[in-house]
């Protein structure tokens, strides 16, 4: 009898002090806070201070934060043309994960791990990120790219660099509060990519070029861009009782359903949901209201049949649909959020590495002799 842990369900395979979900509370904590109050109380630049420096900041702490991730945006020449060059056809995942890739190539000091040098690298890569996701967003759609405007903060610049405008501030506050809920979550998939990765010395931009790879796939980040195409293939609200039903009776994959960690709900979803519900309050079109609707009702029906609850990416996925983001940008726009925890998560992999390196299960033959080839028959 094998006690093989398949998917490592269960397994610890190392300690970490920058986030846990509490059971008494059923809530995830960045650095010991609640994210439901970190979400509603601070800005993401405050948040991503926390998980780096494990404190919240004071004013001049922050004021110093953003001066220096202000002063590492902007894009290489070399990099943008580059970018032109990517296939309009490529997720834009796909094209992250080369533009990151890239990055690294431009680094002259790649092969210096210091522990100041993964801090400088972690907001290299926090600054420039959004620009890739907007560059390449512009890109594909034959516009020209939107150079980074320093007076503006982090979601503001990156509508900015998008759009070419900045919305009202209630719709950079519920942006905010995604970035927030995406930015960390102990040991998922990417980040535990990641930290392999870290643990073999390959290097910062390898390890995040890894954690993208694992992030696009529909069952981790690529979730909230499922939930999206299965709202619309729902098509409207008085369908959606029915669809949910119907699904479940053929055991069709939904998506934005479940989480590996949370039992009795997603600690996150009460406040992305109420994201969600802003968004459609600042929009007050038809087509908001069908979409909230509809997401009720497939939330109630799930929940009333199974018992299973909603996670993040079910109010995330129509919440940047409302604000203006194209579907294949919605995992983009996690990585530019979950950049802090990756990078978090390498730094204290590297503080007392070991290579991790797991044992597997061999269920194959036995060892056995080489047949010559005239015998084989």
């Amino acid at each position: 009898m094998s006690d093989v842990k398949y998917g490592l369900a269960g397994v610890m395979t190392d300690d970490t002090a920058v986030s846990k979900v509490v059971p008494e509370t059923n809530s995830l904590t960045y650095r010991g806070y609640a994210v439901q109050d970190l979400a509603t109380q601070c800005r993401f630049e405050e948040v991503a201070y926390l998980i780096w420096n494990g404190e919240l900041p004071n004013r001049a702490q922050l004021h110093a934060f953003e001066k220096e991730e202000r002063s590492l945006r902007g894009l290489s020449d070399d990099l943008i043309a580059v970018m032109k060059r990517f296939p309009k056809e490529a997720h834009p995942m796909a094209t992250l994960r080369t533009a990151v890739s890239f990055l690294g190539l431009e680094d002259k000091d790649v092969g210096d791990h210091a522990t100041d040098k993964l801090y400088e690298r972690s907001m290299r890569l926090f600054a420039k990120i959004p620009q890739i996701v907007a560059t390449d967003y512009r890109l594909r759609n034959g516009l020209e790219p939107i150079a980074p405007d320093n007076s503006l903060r982090f979601s503001e610049n990156f509508f900015h660099m998008c759009f070419g405008k900045v919305p009202a501030p209630e719709v950079i506050k519920c942006f905010d509060i995604s970035m927030t809920l995406y930015a960390e979550h102990s040991f998922n998939a990417s980040t535990f990519t990641a930290r392999v990765i870290a643990s073999s010395l390959s290097g910062i931009y390898s390890a995040v070029t890894g954690a993208i790879g694992s992030l696009k796939g529909p069952l981790h980040g690529g979730a909230n861009e499922a939930v999206m195409h299965m709202l619309q293939e729902v098509g409207t609200a008085k369908n959606a009782k029915a669809w949910m039903l119907d699904a479940l009776a053929t055991k069709k994959k939904i998506m934005g359903f479940g989480h590996r960690v949370y039992r009795s709900g997603d600690s996150r979803v009460p406040t992305m949901t109420e994201a969600y519900k802003k968004m459609v309050d600042i929009l007050d079109s038809d087509e908001a209201r069908e979409y909230w609707e509809m997401s009720r009702i497939l939330d109630e029906t799930m929940v009333a049949e199974k018992g299973i609850y909603p996670n993040l990416d079910f109010p995330a996925g129509p919440s940047y649909y409302l604000m203006g983001f194209e579907i294949p940008m919605f995992t983009p726009i996690f990585v530019m959020s979950r950049i802090t925890g990756w990078t978090a998560h390498i730094r204290e992999q590297l503080e007392d590495n070991k290579l991790i390196r797991p044992l597997s299960n061999y269920i194959g033959e036995a060892q056995r002799p080489v047949v010559p080839m005239a015998e084989r028959a």
